[in-house]
């Protein structure tokens, strides 16, 4: 089956044409987005920007011929965004992305009657990073009356399309729905103010989203059907053949998450979810659990652009020069905690500089931190199912630096520690999750060794 997969993340929309879950040479169309930080915890998205990428990557591959003979649209959205809306769907304000930590709980709030249980049935907690906390919070600043609120992927999808419901991962995100029941629950609609009539629609509970039929203007851009959207980090799981409590995946993109993937049918009764730990839905039938942060490719980017590094495979060979910690201790909280933490953006430090250290020792240092910052939340994670797993890297920059996989290696041993080459994890996962081939990704993704030197050519 031709599949056109639409990664929509932070710091770049992307589509490629996938044959059998198979990525085409070549099909590929990147658009980079601008996200808008500040030392008061913003990180917002320009909504009328990101769509137009998005369009500008269909056409790029419409006008290329790749889009001929597509059967289905898979998509793999970002978790946790929010787009305020007025009576006549127009965007009242930026995107409010994952990474943004000034929401707060208006003061006269009291949170879930019972905050155990709550997370229990809706895998979240009440904080800044969800609905619960983030509509309230909208409400109070944004200047005119807010009619509905949409994410970020139905927004973009709905401007193409006449109908794009939200999907049970897409809504899992949002801290809103009750994991077992796949219907928005009432307390925690309630915390965010909110009776469901300003809330999206929600796709059927039947793993797909339908057939979406394509409006006047998105009719020459869209070539199929479209299937639910994926939550990234579910998408990446499964493109990184992590789809079983055997294996657990830490990715890094813009941000970094460890994740394990497991099957949870609604009907069946769920395991105990540990307090430190998040949990979503991939689809109906699995869900995901983990931990995610707020530093991972964002650090490099920074790095990148502050401190003159070299470039490509002179940078790998000055980093294998370094040891596996870089010799920098450094707190890589820069963008302060997600979920359940709730230190602010602005934490960020590396310590131990002096006049010799160079600008490479200083990158090892934050690239280190990132690894470290997953290994005590991998054993609450693994407390789960019970025993130790093997661990698959995955993300772009995990696939492009030998010196980060072997970094990751160290910390986490004595786990197998295992790479994902293909750094388009997120896309072909997704296009598995649409067409209900989960089980496949274990022979699908395309593992390597960390040592592997054929993916370096540059972080």
């Amino acid at each position: 089956m031709k599949i056109l997969a639409l990664d929509l993340g932070t710091s770049s929309v992307r589509g490629l044409v996938l044959d059998d879950a198979q990525p085409l040479p070549g099909a590929l169309a990147r658009r980079r987005m601008v996200l808008t930080v500040d030392d008061e915890g913003a990180g917002t998205l320009d909504v009328r920007a990101y769509l137009a990428g998005l369009i500008e990557c269909l056409d790029e591959l419409h006008g290329q011929g790749w889009l001929d003979g597509v059967q289905l649209v898979a998509v793999s959205g970002q978790w946790h965004s929010v787009v305020p809306l007025s009576a006549t769907d127009e965007p009242l304000g930026p995107v409010l992305t994952w990474l943004d930590t000034r929401p707060e709980p208006p003061a006269t709030a009291v949170g879930p009657a019972d905050p155990d249980a709550f997370h229990q049935r809706t895998g979240t907690w009440w904080h800044r990073c969800y609905w619960s906390v983030r509509l309230p919070w909208l409400r109070a600043r944004t200047g005119t009356r807010i009619a509905r609120f949409t994410g970020l992927v139905e927004y973009v999808l709905g401007r193409l399309l006449a109908e794009a419901p939200m999907s049970m991962s897409q809504a899992s995100g949002t801290g809103l729905l009750d994991l077992h029941t796949l219907d928005w629950d009432p307390e925690a609609r309630a915390l965010a103010g909110s009776d469901g009539a300003d809330l999206p629609e929600l796709a059927p509970a039947t793993g797909t989203a339908g057939c979406a039929r394509s409006t006047a203007g998105g009719g020459r851009r869209w070539p199929g059907p479209l299937g639910a959207a994926t939550g990234d980090g579910a998408a990446s799981n499964v493109g990184s053949g992590c789809v079983d409590p055997t294996r657990a995946a830490v990715t890094v993109g813009t941000s970094s998450a460890v994740r394990l993937l497991q099957r949870m049918p609604t009907s069946a009764g769920s395991t105990v979810l540990p307090h430190r730990l998040w949990r979503y839905r991939v689809d109906h039938d699995h869900v995901v659990t983990g931990v995610a942060y707020s530093s991972g490719g964002n650090l490099f980017a920074w790095a990148d652009r502050e401190l003159r590094l070299p470039t490509g495979r002179a940078l790998e060979e000055a980093l294998a020069l370094l040891p596996p910690d870089g010799g920098r201790p450094a707190n890589v909280r820069f963008g302060g905690d997600r979920p359940p933490g709730i230190r602010p953006a602005g934490l960020g430090e590396l310590r131990g500089l002096g006049f010799g250290t160079t600008a490479v020792e200083m990158l090892a240092g934050l690239m280190y931190g990132v690894c470290e910052q997953v290994v005590e939340d991998l054993v609450v994670l693994e407390s789960t199912v019970g025993r130790p797993v093997e661990v698959v890297l995955g993300g772009g920059a995990i696939a492009a630096s030998t010196w980060w996989r072997e970094a990751f290696a160290a910390v986490l041993a004595p786990r197998p520690v295992r790479f994902a080459r293909h750094p388009e994890i997120g896309a072909t996962g997704a296009a598995l999750v649409a067409t209900g081939r989960i089980a496949d990704a274990v022979v699908v993704a395309d593992i390597g060794r960390t040592d592997d030197q054929d993916s370096a050519t540059s972080a």
